[in-house]
């Protein structure tokens, strides 16, 4: 298991802080490039929950923003990221069709949105290793 997973999954099993998907995944790797933890959650406290409004899955967005952080920017790569992210997910990215089927599999909703964070993280930290960002 990589550092940055072992990062998240200590993020969101901390008995302390509801740390949201979008903090998840950046926290997972801000140190890297200098950003400090407690500014990396207030960047991305407001996009949990798909951005408060059950809009776009913070988890994908979290994975953008650490994209963004390592000099990640080409536009097919990008691309390729909600590509591949969506793939697995019947095409969907918004977090109320993510939550909605989830739920009608039976599936807790926490479980479900860890599993969105390590998803995140693991395609985030492929990109950057094939990119030779980390």
């Amino acid at each position: 298991m990589s550092r940055y997973m072992e990062r998240a999954e200590a993020l969101r099993n901390d008995p302390d802080v509801h740390y949201n998907c979008a903090q998840s995944v950046l926290m997972a790797f801000c140190e890297d490039k200098g950003l400090a933890p407690e500014m990396a959650g207030a960047l991305t406290a407001n996009l949990g929950s798909g951005m408060r409004i059950a809009g776009t899955c913070g988890a994908m967005v979290g994975g953008l923003l650490v994209l963004g952080l390592y000099g990640v920017n080409d536009p097919v790569i990008i691309s390729s990221y909600w590509k591949e992210f969506m793939g697995k997910h019947d095409g969907m990215n918004q977090c109320r069709d993510l939550l909605r089927v989830n739920a009608a599999k039976g599936n807790p909703k926490k479980p479900h949105c860890d599993n969105m964070v390590y998803e995140a993280v693991e395609l985030t930290e492929r990109i950057l290793k094939e990119q030779g960002k980390i």
